[in-house]
């Protein structure tokens, strides 16, 4: 039986290798995790108790080209469906729920749209709305802007940002996490500090690793999602942070406005807020 967090992988029909971890109850209800920018599928290691309580497999893969997944150049979300399905078919998991933090918001309603017949129910969890509709990217925090475009436009350029980053977390972890800590508002630099610098560094460790995915990863978000919020058709929940200031507090307000039937959870919280409700969470995931 395969341990919390331990790597694991399937080969895709193209020959693409895609790396996940799992969580929880090794024969519960399962969940499929996107895991947000800068991350990779370790985000979610402190969500394992709630996960196991809940009756929970919490299956969590990296994105093509981050931790251990092979790369897929010019990738967009509906791709990563494709690769969802294919993995959880090899798995034996035909019916499925999915959260997304962040970033991975875009990724689990892409879940929603292209695999209504196999998802049942969808957290959005701290996302954004489609960044190619007007003036959304230009309300994105600062460091996501210039990622994203230094991504698209001089590569040769942030992937050695990204090596670095990945170097500070491997040799110095106390530090790079109390840095990161300090780059946040209270709310999330508490649970990082109440969680483990170390755990948070080796985390992203594994998520920087292989910088040219990372370019990848912020490319892919700017793409066109395929879809619209309207159009999705599945129970979802949108959670937002009272106290996050990466993604704007009406940004939640408006997914859950968009699409139809959703439910909004505003909660006290930053960013990270996922960290502090992971039991309603995914009790709503498999139990609502």
């Amino acid at each position: 039986m395969p341990r919390p967090g331990e790597t694991l992988s399937v080969r895709l029909g193209d020959g693409r290798s895609m790396a996940y971890a799992q969580y929880g109850a090794p024969d519960g209800a399962v969940v499929v995790n996107a895991h947000g920018g800068l991350a990779c599928r370790l985000d979610v290691a402190a969500s394992d108790d709630a996960a196991r309580t809940a009756g929970v497999r919490l299956i969590s893969p990296d994105r093509p080209g981050i931790g251990g997944s092979d790369p897929q150049p010019g990738r967009t979300i509906l791709d990563w469906a494709d690769d969802v399905a294919a993995m959880l078919d090899q798995l034996g998991a035909e019916h499925f729920s999915a959260m997304g933090w962040s970033m991975g918001g875009q990724y689990a309603a892409a879940l929603a749209w292209a695999l209504p017949d196999r998802v049942k129910r969808v957290a959005i969890i701290a996302g954004a709305l489609p960044l190619t509709e007007p003036g959304v990217f230009a309300r994105l925090p600062a460091f996501d802007r210039i990622y994203t475009r230094l991504s698209q436009r001089a590569s040769w350029l942030v992937k050695p940002c990204f090596s670095a980053m990945a170097l500070g977390a491997r040799t110095a972890p106390a530090l790079y996490g109390r840095f990161a800590a300090g780059q946040l508002g209270a709310a999330d630099a508490a649970v990082l500090r109440d969680e483990g610098y170390d755990e948070f560094a080796r985390m992203s460790a594994e998520a920087l690793r292989r910088p040219g995915g990372v370019v990848e990863d912020y490319r892919a978000w700017m793409r066109p999602w395929g879809f619209s919020p309207e159009q999705i058709a599945i129970p979802v929940d949108v959670w937002g942070g009272q106290q996050d200031e990466l993604v704007k507090p009406a940004w939640p307000r408006e997914l859950a406005r968009r699409i139809p039937g959703a439910t909004l959870h505003e909660r006290p919280g930053g960013h990270f807020l996922a960290h502090l409700y992971y039991p309603e969470i995914l009790t709503r995931l498999v139990g609502a």
